[in-house]
C-alpha cells in the first residue's frame, strides 16, 4: 500500500479532465485543419462552419419528453411544433469546454464569423506550408497572387483578367509567397444584407456595423458613424472587461497554487502520520499490528476524502481559469490583430463572454485542510484482549452542540450567589469530545439587558474531564442556565 501511495504522489496532483491542448491559431481543434468559414460560439472557441454542422444538436423540450416517454418516432415532437408557434430552440455543446450553446434560427451559419482566423489562415497560406488558398472571385482556382488595392487573392486566370480590366489594370498586385513575414493581411468585410457593399459605418441605434445600402435603408433614421471614428470608445470598453477578466485570471492562478500547496501538504502529513502509526504499533503482537492496520485505513478514508474535496475545487477552478484564459487570449489577439470592423463585429459577444465570466462565483481557498494528527496517548480500542492505545485526531469541539450541566441543590439562585456548573464540550455529530486542550470562552447575558454579562470564573477550565466553571450572577432576576441546555 505504501508502494501505491508513494508512485501517485510522486506524480503530483491529479490534473482536471478535459483540459485541451494549445492548437495553432489557424487550426481548428475538431478537424485539426485550416479553419474553413470559422465561427465563433459565446464561449470564445472557434470552428469551422462544417465541423459544427456535424454536432449532433438537441433540445430541451425534446430531453424532458424523453425522460417521460421512450418512443422515438418523433410524432411527439413534430405535434409540438404544429401545435405551438414559437420554433423550437436548438443547442449544441461546445467540444472544448462543454458549454451549452444555444443555435440562433439561422443554425450554425448564422453564428459570428471569427474574421481574425480568417486571417490567420491566409497568412498561413502566404507562408508556403502546402495547403492551398481558394480564389476570393473564382473559387474554383487556387490563390497564387494578391491585389493589394482590392485586398483579394487571385488565381493565375483571374489575375490576368484583373490585370485587363480598366479599373483595376494600374492595381498592385504580389505573389502570396512575397507576402511572408506580414503581421496582417487586409481582406474587406462585405454585409451580409448587401454581398457588393463593405462595411465601413457603425449604426450607433442598433449597435452594429452598416454599409451604405443598409445605412439608406432600414437604419434610415437611426444615427451613424464611421467605424475608424467609434473604435476608440468601444475598444475601450472591451479593454475595462479584459482589464477586469485578468484580475481574475490571476487569483485563480493563486488559488490553484494554494490548492497544489495543500495537497502536497496533505499527502508529506498522511506520510507523517503513517510512519508515527507504524513506529508506535511495532512493539507489539498481533493484536498491535491489527490496530495498526486499522488506522491505516482510517487515515487513508480521511485522506482520499479530503483529496476528492480538493480535487473537486481543482477542477472546478481550473475549469474556470481555462474559460478565463480563453477569453482573455482571445480578446487580447481580437484586440491587436483585429480591424476595426473585426472588433465591432465580435464586440457583442466577447462582451458577453467577459461579462459572464466577471460574474461568476467561486471559492479561492481550499475546501480541506491538512490538519491531521495522531495521539499515542489516547485509547484506541480492546483488540485480542489487549487494550490498545494510539487515534487519529481530527475532530473538535462544536460550541453549537456543547451544553451546560447544573446539580440542583435547593431553589433557584440569588443575586452574587455562586453557580456550580460543568461544561460538556461534544463535536459537531454530538459526540463527546474526548481530549482536553481546547479554549474554553462562555458568555452569558441578560434576557432583558443584553449588555449585562456574567462575570465568571473558571476551575479546572481546559482540561479532562469536564470543566467546572464558578459563576456569580450579579443580578437578581437573570436568566438561569438549565441542565443539559446548550450553549448557543
Amino acid at each position: 500500500m505504501s508502494d501505491s501511495r508513494g508512485e501517485e504522489e510522486q506524480s503530483g496532483m491529479p490534473e482536471a479532465p478535459g483540459v485541451p491542448k494549445e492548437l495553432p491559431r489557424s487550426l481548428c481543434p475538431l478537424c485539426g485543419g485550416l479553419f474553413s468559414d470559422p465561427r465563433i460560439l459565446p464561449c470564445l472557441h472557434t470552428f469551422c462552419t462544417a465541423c459544427l454542422g456535424h454536432l449532433e444538436p438537441f433540445s430541451d423540450l425534446v430531453l424532458c419528453r424523453e425522460d417521460s416517454d421512450s418512443s422515438s418516432d418523433g410524432s411527439w415532437l413534430r405535434g409540438q411544433r404544429q401545435n405551438h408557434q414559437q420554433p423550437l430552440l436548438l443547442s449544441i455543446l461546445c467540444p472544448v469546454c462543454d458549454t451549452k450553446v444555444d443555435l440562433p434560427p439561422g443554425g450554425v451559419g448564422s453564428l459570428p464569423t471569427d474574421h481574425v482566423a480568417l486571417n490567420e489562415v491566409l497568412l498561413e497560406a502566404s507562408q508556403g506550408t502546402g495547403v492551398g488558398l481558394a480564389c476570393d472571385l473564382c473559387v474554383d482556382g487556387e490563390a497564387v497572387k494578391r491585389c493589394q488595392a482590392c485586398h483579394v487573392c487571385l488565381c493565375h486566370f483571374c489575375c490576368q483578367a484583373h490585370r485587363r480590366q480598366k479599373k483595376t489594370s494600374s492595381h498592385a498586385v504580389v505573389g502570396l509567397q512575397d507576402l511572408k513575414g506580414n503581421a496582417r493581411l487586409e481582406k474587406p468585410i462585405h454585409c451580409p444584407s448587401h454581398p457588393s457593399e463593405e462595411l465601413k459605418l457603425f449604426c450607433e441605434l442598433c449597435d452594429l456595423p452598416v454599409c451604405q445600402a443598409c445605412v439608406a435603408g432600414p437604419h434610415r433614421q437611426h444615427p451613424y458613424n464611421m467605424a475608424a471614428s467609434v473604435i476608440h470608445k468601444h475598444g475601450d470598453s472591451i479593454r475595462e472587461l479584459l482589464k477586469v477578466t485578468q484580475q481574475h485570471v490571476g487569483t485563480l492562478q493563486g488559488a490553484l497554487d494554494r490548492i497544489e500547496g495543500v495537497w502536497e501538504s496533505l499527502g508529506r502529513r498522511a506520510e507523517v502520520v503513517a510512519l508515527e502509526i507504524c513506529t508506535f504499533a511495532d512493539g507489539y503482537m498481533r493484536a498491535v499490528k491489527e490496530h495498526r492496520d486499522r488506522l491505516l485505513h482510517s487515515l487513508e478514508e480521511l485522506k482520499v476524502q479530503r483529496e476528492t474535496q480538493l480535487n473537486l475545487q481543482k477542477a472546478q477552478l481550473q475549469q474556470l481559469l481555462l474559460d478565463m484564459q480563453t477569453g482573455v487570449d482571445f480578446t487580447e489577439r481580437l484586440l491587436t490583430s483585429g480591424s476595426d470592423l473585426e472588433i465591432l463585429l465580435t464586440k457583442g459577444v466577447v462582451e458577453n463572454r467577459l461579462r459572464r465570466l466577471h460574474n461568476v462565483d467561486y471559492h479561492s481557498h481550499p475546501v480541506a485542510d491538512d490538519r491531521i494528527h495522531f495521539s499515542p496517548q489516547e485509547k484506541g480500542a480492546l483488540i485480542h484482549s489487549y487494550e490498545i492505545f494510539g487515534a487519529i485526531l481530527n475532530r473538535a469541539a462544536d460550541p453549537t452542540k456543547c451544553v451546560v450541566q447544573r446539580k440542583s441543590v435547593g431553589g433557584t439562585p440569588r443575586q452574587s450567589e455562586p453557580v456550580a456548573l460543568t461544561l460538556l464540550c461534544q463535536d459537531g455529530s454530538g459526540q463527546q469530545v474526548e481530549r482536553g486542550g481546547e479554549p474554553v470562552r462562555v458568555t452569558i447575558s441578560h434576557k432583558d439587558r443584553k449588555d449585562w454579562l456574567v462575570v465568571c470564573t473558571a476551575g479546572g477550565a481546559n482540561h479532562w474531564p469536564p470543566s467546572h466553571l464558578l459563576w456569580k450572577i450579579p443580578w437578581g432576576r437573570g436568566r438561569i442556565i438549565q441542565e443539559n441546555e446548550r450553549i448557543e
